[in-house]
């Protein structure tokens, strides 16, 4: 590859990687690391990060460390740039002493252009006078949001490597991340002690997202299922708050036929290894996991993200959001929540948070997530004010489910609202929600009847909706402080407001609508998530000819299909059907080594041999 040391970034943009144009801000931060500029940039996930410090590394020449927090990252990565024939290497525990050494000569051979490593090992000495002993011209901190405490995922050991800067005053410093307020931002330049930086901020928009939110019906089961059905055979994660929802969702569903795995904490290293590898492998379709899988993972062909519960910031929503469609094709991001969502939330901060600043930034966030949730605007337009950007959509845009629903109308739920209102007191405000719905709908459980509730006048009169509906009616009146929940027991009291409507009798609208995904909806999210609908069957057979024979490639090598080629370069191919090597080398994502290794095979698919 020092062939390409000196060389354009458009030449190996195309040579190497197959692509004919830069996306949105690649260009101007390969440009500023080139003249050696210190540069922060904020790119959204599935932006292309990586080509920004990988082209410059041909180009440079020398040695490039990439600092990343994840082993995953690193393979995947690692995998990727070797099948390209980029000489790569990673540095971390999964080595064991041999390989660790035979990369280390490698390195101080100048056989490797890139090197991969944590910021744990990027401290040690060991690694530090490997190094020394290199020539090293430029670093680029992977995930950098990590080296601020205002953000979502704070590393201590990031904080290590502004001592690194020192040691290679002359080496280019470039930081990435897909969230970064104005706080995490100066954070990063103070913290990695970068050089009057260039700071460079692409959209946040991801418009190949379409986003979802749903009240919770239930335990949300069916719910998850429905988005999986829109998904058939296709790749998706389902986040979930506990290790317990994780383990039964993931039950739940092998038992209605979907091939999924779990990931967490409570689980071996082995088997959060082994049952990650298998996803990224498309042996299994779905990972049903905590917010602890997910943080780089490269896979490119995830068509949809599911959170179970709200996430505790619009930061970590949209990190994990961002997982889905890395390739540029449709994606759904599903998010069902319920009050009782915050009150986990909350309960966590009370218990692990003492610091009282640390606290109030964690509820300002948890706001900012409820805002959210609750939105009766477009809901891209609300994600992308979150973050500084303006964004208003066209008439013809379905960026989100109320854009097409349209605006949740208020409903006229006086009566019902009333009938809530008096069963709490009639039961004295001793109980929590589910008993006071079982008396107005007529409950004869024993607990019931040995407190004779089954004699007021407000037993079995809640004849309007069922147990999901009353609940949806309960969460919504603690959003609108009619209600509240108080004690450990989540006791249901009416609020002084609440007291004072029942009182005079005003009259009581709320948005109200059970989240049962409307056919219109279900119907446009599963075109949507299609990308090749419009093709003719010509095009489809190519498609899944080509996945079928990456998936044989790809096992025999033991590595995950998007290593040999994306499904976005399939489609391409699928739909200009190349019949000879000139004409496949401008399709989309294939450079010269894989056009070399793989264009007879591909050819020979094209035109059905």
């Amino acid at each position: 590859m020092d062939n390409f040391v000196g060389a354009t970034p458009e030449q190996v943009l195309k040579d190497v990687f197959g692509y004919d144009s830069f996306r949105p801000l690649q260009k101007e931060i390969i440009e500023n690391v080139l003249n050696r500029k210190d540069t922060l940039a904020l790119l959204p996930t599935g932006g292309g990060k990586s080509l920004c410090y990988q082209i410059p590394a041909l180009i440079f020449g020398g040695l490039t460390v990439v600092v990343s927090p994840l082993i995953s990252l690193m393979q995947d990565q690692v995998q990727q740039l070797d099948s390209l024939g980029v000489p790569v290497a990673f540095l971390n525990s999964g080595l064991d002493f041999e390989e660790y050494a035979l990369t280390m000569q490698k390195i101080r051979n100048g056989e490797v252009r890139l090197l991969y490593v944590s910021p744990e090992g990027l401290s040690t000495q060991r690694v530090l006078d490997l190094l020394l002993s290199a020539e090293v011209r430029f670093f680029t901190v992977d995930e950098a949001h990590c080296v601020s405490q205002w953000g979502h995922d704070f590393r201590p050991d990031y904080l290590e490597i502004a001592r690194v800067r020192a040691i290679f005053p002359d080496a280019v410093f470039l930081a990435l991340t897909a969230t970064a307020t104005k706080n995490v931002q100066n954070d990063i330049v103070r913290n990695l002690n970068l050089k009057n930086p260039a700071i460079l901020c692409s959209s946040f928009n991801r418009p190949n997202i379409f986003l979802c939110v749903n009240k919770k019906i239930s335990n949300g089961f069916e719910q998850i299922l429905d988005c999986i059905s829109r998904h058939k055979n296709e790749s998706g994660i389902v986040y979930c708050f506990s290790k317990r929802d994780v383990d039964t969702i993931a039950k739940a569903l092998r038992n209605r036929g979907v091939l999924a795995l779990e990931y967490h904490a409570g689980l071996s290293s082995e088997v959060r290894a082994e049952n990650q590898e298998r996803f990224l492998r498309d042996e299994v379709n779905v990972m049903v996991a905590t917010i602890a899988f997910g943080m780089g993972i490269n896979k490119p062909n995830v068509r949809f993200v599911i959170h179970h519960s709200m996430p505790k910031s619009i930061e970590q929503y949209y990190q994990e959001i961002g997982r889905a469609g890395r390739d540029g094709l449709s994606a759904e991001a599903l998010l069902l929540y319920s009050y009782s969502d915050s009150q986990k939330i909350r309960f966590l901060l009370d218990k692990n948070v003492e610091n009282q600043e640390e606290r109030q930034k964690e509820e300002k966030l948890l706001l900012a997530m409820n805002d959210f949730v609750q939105t009766d605007e477009c809901r891209r337009r609300a994600l992308l004010r979150y973050f500084g950007e303006d964004f208003v959509p066209t008439e013809s845009e379905n960026c989100c489910d109320l854009c097409l629903r349209g605006k949740v109308q208020l409903r006229d739920l006086t009566v019902p609202a009333q009938k809530l209102m008096s069963c709490i007191i009639r039961t004295g405000m001793r109980f929590g929600s589910t008993y006071v719905i079982d008396v107005l709908r007529g409950s004869k459980q024993k607990r019931i009847l040995e407190r004779g509730h089954n004699k007021l006048s407000t037993f079995g009169i809640g004849t309007e909706f069922n147990v999901d509906g009353w609940k949806y009616l309960v969460d919504e009146m603690i959003f609108h402080n009619l209600l509240e929940k108080t004690g450990d027991f989540g006791i249901l009291a009416i609020t002084p407001r609440g007291m004072e409507i029942l009182r005079n009798r005003e009259k009581i609208e709320l948005p109200f609508r059970e989240e049962v995904v409307e056919k219109k909806l279900q119907k446009t999210i599963s075109i949507f998530a299609q990308e090749n609908d419009d093709s003719d069957s010509d095009e489809k057979q190519i498609f899944e000819a080509l996945r079928e024979w990456r998936l044989k490639i790809a096992r025999s090598l033991k590595v995950a299909p998007f290593i040999i080629m994306h499904d976005k370069t399939f489609i391409d191919i699928a739909r200009k059907k190349p019949q000879t090597k000139a004409e496949l080398k401008n399709c989309e994502g294939l450079g010269a080594k894989k056009l070399e290794k793989y264009g007879d095979d591909i050819l020979r698919i094209v035109r059905g041999d």
